[in-house]
């Protein structure tokens, strides 16, 4: 089997102990994105380009967390380094190091610490109960019962609070959750079993019962909280791309500062692959790519002067930014603030937990009070109605119940993140599992943006650049970025008018760029010349198309582009549904529409136009290139570029949701047997440990199969 090597493997280099030596750690560093690398050869490629460089003295790549840390010399920045490293062929960004300092994990370590308490007491109390079991005499059945409770009681007192803790805050609101059968049955369980140990009375207890149902349910609680921190890390990462600090240009010389420190008129140093911390205006003439505000590949040529929002990437060479907005005006500020508002609507979804623990603990209580107030009634032994009462609660306790979702989620959650999707909605995978339409975002989602432009005379190109520099539209900036060979037009009086294009001045006659009859048009004084750009599809886009629609799952392409484009577009990928020249507030509202038709709708986008549809669709999916909001109001992100992750994340959703139901399905057959034997006061102290923790066990191995 041949393997292909990545981009820039294959240069020459040193050996990587020449490069990756032991870095001072009392020395600054820097930490590099170097999301495509794979190899062992892209270790020793990258050391090798980074060993090259003059400003840097050392550098070490981590191909796990696929980042390399970088100690530069002094007096030098990450400009050249960024730059050589893509030119090599190597994508590179920025990441901030605090973001990426580990916070450590108390919280798993707790409960991991709890569940190695409770687990350890359980298999001693269960080795000391044998001997009860077996037919102990009546003195050292006594004398084992003490040693149970001297094992289990400090064990449950360590090992329960998480259980009774937030039951305790469940009750004080007023309210019900899952813990708070499970804390009653605990403490149920507990007391008796000291009471039968005072009394020497019992020939069982049943520590082992209430030390195992601990176990079982913090190793569940456990596997939630890992699938949970790994999205997290995830998102981390995401996050780092996002710089805190600026490089401040001041008559002294270059100082680093917080970027909420920076006012207008500041002068700010951005390196080649840096992203603006704040909007400004560009000293000098520049490539940007506006991947962040819009989701379009493409990038575009500014000139002296222009703007650059925030989040914009400065590419080719370093740039000088005029601040003119504080960090929390900037563009993506606002942005954030209307993501805000929008997280609220998915919050409003109950999950089938909540939705479980609703209906189970009222009714356990409630059997568990029946088989007290019976069997006191019948016997008028109220030891023995306790005892009833505490196995009912026992052996009907949501361990399995528990277990079910939080096992199926963690393993799916986990699964889904190594395949290049991270999820970061609890309920999530419940609402994609129910999505039975996908509705894309044309450009910046199914496309990638402009492959070639019809040839244009000197004149005309220098024309159309002028105008497409003058407006911030999708098409225009694309236009630039095609004709950014060309030097633009002299133009005067530019202005744009939406939906019609941009106008201005040549020479003293009026031109426009704009909306022809198929696409984009250029006119000039004497002609009009179409632009059909070509758009180039995203990887995976047909594909995608054909296995949804394989499955039954209603595709449908949303754009603001005009409806001869996106027919052509939409039969190359055999999509039916076309809904064109669509304004941002109707993609939100066409969403709306179909919920009222029944319809359950995922929707795919990346730019600012998509943000209110994907907080209106009952799922949504965003890639990593997307603007930042639509990135946070997505129920989660497509870490690749190939679009079969949709098609991907929805089977596997599917096949929790299944998973799911075979588990409380699972957890049901187990009760309506488990009830009646405790209730009837036939189960014993074995039976309650056993059958309940081989339901536990049960419903983890069928979460977690292929």
């Amino acid at each position: 089997m041949t393997i292909a090597a990545c981009p820039g493997c294959i240069a020459a280099a040193p050996s990587a102990d020449a490069v990756a030596r032991s870095l001072p750690e009392s020395e600054a560093a820097l930490h590099l994105a170097l999301p495509q690398i794979r190899c062992a050869a892209c270790i020793s490629g990258v050391e090798g380009v980074l060993a090259r460089l003059p400003s840097v003295r050392a550098a070490r790549v981590n191909l796990g967390a696929k980042r390399v840390r970088v100690v530069l010399a002094p007096g030098y920045d990450a400009s050249a380094a960024l730059q050589a490293l893509n030119d090599a062929g190597f994508e590179a960004h920025e990441l901030d190091a605090t973001a990426l300092r580990p916070a450590g994990d108390d919280e798993g370590r707790r409960l991991l610490a709890r569940a190695a308490v409770a687990g350890f007491a359980m298999m001693n109390v269960m080795a000391v109960s044998v001997a009860v079991w077996s037919g102990a005499g009546d003195v050292t059945r006594v004398m084992f019962h003490w040693v149970s409770a001297a094992i289990a009681l400090p064990a449950l007192a360590f090992s329960a609070v998480p259980f009774f803790a937030s039951a305790a805050v469940a009750l004080r609101a007023g309210r019900m959750n899952m813990d708070v059968p499970i804390a009653l049955a605990i403490l149920l369980a507990a007391t008796t079993s000291l009471y039968e140990t005072f009394a020497a009375t019992g020939a069982h207890t049943w520590f082992d019962a209430a030390l195992s149902l601990t176990f079982f349910l913090l190793v569940g609680r456990y596997l939630e909280h890992r699938a949970r921190a790994t999205a997290r890390s995830a998102a981390a990462e995401l996050t780092a791309l996002e710089l805190p600090r600026a490089t401040r240009l001041t008559e002294e010389g270059r100082e680093t500062v917080d970027v909420a420190a920076l006012i207008p008129e500041d002068r700010i140093a951005l390196a080649a692959g840096a992203r603006a911390p704040v909007d400004g205006v560009a000293e000098a003439a520049a490539m940007v790519d506006r991947s962040a505000l819009t989701g379009e590949a493409a990038p575009i040529a500014i000139a002296s002067g222009d703007p650059v929002c925030a989040g914009e990437v400065i590419l080719g060479a370093p740039l000088t930014l005029r601040v003119t907005r504080r960090a929390e005006d900037s563009t993506l500020r606002r942005l954030a603030a209307l993501v805000d508002v929008a997280e609220t609507g998915k919050h409003r979804y109950s999950s089938i937990a909540d939705r479980a623990a609703r209906l189970y603990a009222p009714v356990v209580h409630g059997l568990a009070a029946v088989a007290f107030g019976v069997w006191w009634g019948l016997t008028g032994d109220l030891h023995h109605a306790i005892a009833v009462a505490t196995a009912t609660l026992i052996i009907t306790c949501p361990c399995a119940l528990a277990l079910a979702i939080p096992a199926v989620t963690a393993a799916m959650t986990g699964r889904l993140f190594r395949r290049g999707v991270l999820l970061k909605s609890p309920t999530a995978l419940e609402r994609l599992a129910e999505a039975d339409m996908v509705m894309f975002d044309k450009t910046g989602t199914l496309t990638e943006g402009v492959a070639q432009l019809p040839d244009l005379d000197p004149a005309a190109a220098s024309v159309a650049l002028g105008l497409a520099q003058a407006s911030d539209h999708p098409v225009s900036r694309a236009l630039a970025a095609a004709l950014a060979a060309h030097r633009p037009a002299a133009l005067s009086g530019l202005h744009e008018v939406p939906g019609e294009g941009i106008y201005g001045l040549w020479n003293g006659a009026p031109v426009r760029l704009g909306r022809g009859e198929d696409g984009s048009a250029l006119y000039l004084p004497d002609r009009c010349i179409p632009l059909p750009l070509d758009e180039r599809l995203r990887t995976g886009a047909v594909a995608v198309v054909e296995a949804l629609q394989g499955q039954g799952v209603d595709v449908a392409m949303v754009s603001g582009d005009t409806q001869s484009r996106a027919d052509a577009l939409a039969a190359r990928l055999g999509i039916t549904q076309v809904h064109a020249g669509v304004r941002p507030e109707d993609k939100a509202a066409l969403v709306r529409e179909m919920a009222e038709r029944g319809k359950r709708v995922l929707m795919v986008g990346d730019g600012l136009n998509d943000t209110a549809a994907l907080v209106a669709a009952h799922a949504s999916l965003a890639p990593a290139t997307a603007l930042d909001a639509a990135r946070v109001a997505s129920d989660g992100v497509m870490l690749g570029r190939d679009l079969c992750a949709v098609e991907e994340t929805l089977r596997l959703a599917r096949r929790a949701r299944s998973r799911i139901r075979q588990n409380l399905g699972l957890a049901a057959v187990y009760n309506a047997v488990a009830i009646p034997v405790a209730v009837m006061g036939f189960a014993t102290p074995l039976m309650a440990a056993a059958v309940m923790s081989s339901s536990s066990i049960l419903v983890v191995l069928n979460a977690v199969r292929r």
